[in-house]
């Protein structure tokens, strides 16, 4: 393995000089900023827009829960009939006109109720409304039936079982959705990742069969130390490039933020604001948020770290081996669609195990077999760990993992080494079985 070094150094390199890796390397994180500082500004123009809803109450029951906030303001209209109402709306260039008429019951005026407007309205601003008269509504109704709305909503109970442990540690529903979360983040993240630079690796591989680089370098060079050679220049370029686009795209929102005024971060806080209002005013919604933060710091951080790491590479370099293998075996890209599917669906059952097994039953049967089978173990077991999984489940599962790369890249190297060579035949499965034979 002398030559390794030197391999996977001239992989690293004619990536990263690569005219094309440079301009997406700094591209597209330009892009990206750019397309999130147009969704903000385009948010900020809409917030902006001060909303004036004229309001003829002719029940006399609702007008008073309008109340006016900071992009939505309300007209109340008195003694005027319906289609007067409705020109003094249009001329005046307001939002709409919500009309609730007379009744002999609430349920009477419900039916009728109408909003007038130019364009369909806006279905939050709708919900809005509807949530006003409902409630007001409700107190009526609760009212002419001898009851009192404040003694009717304290009756209610709201059960929210305390979750815990037979060891005593206590947990939540919470909880278990944020353990979701942080599995399903790491594992989509190397998902992407394989899919992403996997690819380059096999389009790296054809590149050189077809210029007939390839058989200059084999001279002096083994296959297997070609292959891995290539797996892990590749992957330093890859994560180089994953870091820059860190870096920049950081860099360029504080610049977008300073230069325009756009407050990327703060976007959504006037949309917030509201709701930030009701939960300063409201104990249940305090708790809630305290219960998230303990929650998030209950998580084996530490462990889902480490084990990332190890998972990420694992995975990566098992299924890089499989993309050398397959660009070495054909001549063009084309050809390469027969192969990518059974390398593609132990991925994608493993985002599906994941996301519907494992959260339903994290240490179930099914969620166990799929964090031990290499294939799907780097998704599934990151998945897993945030619940709780023994040190020694990981490990058993890191040794099953990398022995499986060390196998695959023997197999892949056969199949490197027969492939590299051959022009002009389009391999089939049962060809390549014959070159591992060889």
């Amino acid at each position: 393995m002398n030559h390794l070094g030197l391999i996977t150094k001239r992989e690293f390199l004619n990536k990263v000089k690569n005219k094309s890796f440079i301009l997406m390397t700094f591209l597209s994180p330009l892009i990206m900023v750019g397309v999130i500082t147009l969704v903000v500004y385009l948010t900020q123009l809409n917030n902006d827009k001060v909303r004036t809803i004229s309001v003829l109450d002719e029940s006399q029951l609702f007008a008073n829960e309008f109340v006016d906030t900071e992009n939505t303001k309300y007209d109340l209209l008195e003694s005027l009939e319906l289609d007067t109402a409705k020109k003094l709306v249009q001329e005046a260039g307001n939002y709409g006109l919500l009309y609730i008429p007379k009744g002999d019951s609430i349920d009477a005026i419900a039916d009728k109720i109408k909003f007038f407007s130019e364009d369909s309205p806006s279905l939050i601003v709708m919900d809005k409304i509807e949530d006003k008269i409902e409630e007001k509504a409700r107190n009526i109704k609760l009212k002419n039936s001898g009851l009192d709305p404040e003694i009717v909503n304290n009756l209610r109970v709201k059960i929210n079982a305390n979750l815990e442990t037979f060891e005593g540690e206590k947990t939540s529903k919470m909880g278990s959705g944020l353990k979701l979360a942080a599995g399903g983040i790491a594992g989509y993240l190397l998902f992407m990742f394989i899919i992403i630079y996997g690819n380059m690796i096999m389009r790296s591989v054809i590149e050189e069969k077809t210029s007939r680089i390839i058989e200059v370098i084999i001279s002096s060079v083994k296959p297997i130390q070609l292959l891995l050679g290539k797996i892990f220049g590749t992957t330093l370029a890859g994560i180089t490039q994953f870091l820059t686009w860190v870096i920049v795209g950081g860099l360029l929102f504080v610049v977008v933020s300073a230069v325009f005024g756009i407050d990327i971060a703060g976007a959504q806080m006037e949309q917030q604001q509201e709701v930030m209002n009701q939960v300063a005013n409201n104990q249940e919604a305090q708790d809630g948020i305290n219960m998230l933060f303990q929650e998030f710091w209950n998580l084996p951080l530490a462990n889902l770290i480490v084990m990332f790491v190890f998972f990420f590479i694992g995975g990566y370099l098992l299924y890089a081996s499989l993309y050398a293998a397959i660009g070495a075996a054909v001549d063009n890209e084309t050809d390469t669609q027969q192969f990518m599917l059974p390398i593609i669906m132990p991925l994608m059952l493993a985002i599906y195990v994941g996301f519907f097994t494992v959260i339903e039953n994290p240490h179930g049967t099914v969620s166990q077999v799929f964090s031990y089978i290499p294939f799907t173990s780097p998704v599934v077991m990151l998945m897993r760990i945030p619940f709780g999984v023994p040190i020694w489940q990981q490990l058993i599962s890191l040794v099953f993992l990398f022995g499986t790369f060390f196998l695959t890249v023997l197999f892949a190297a056969k199949i490197y080494r027969v492939g590299i060579l051959m022009y002009g035949k389009k391999p089939s499965y049962k060809e390549l079985m014959k070159w591992l034979k060889y």
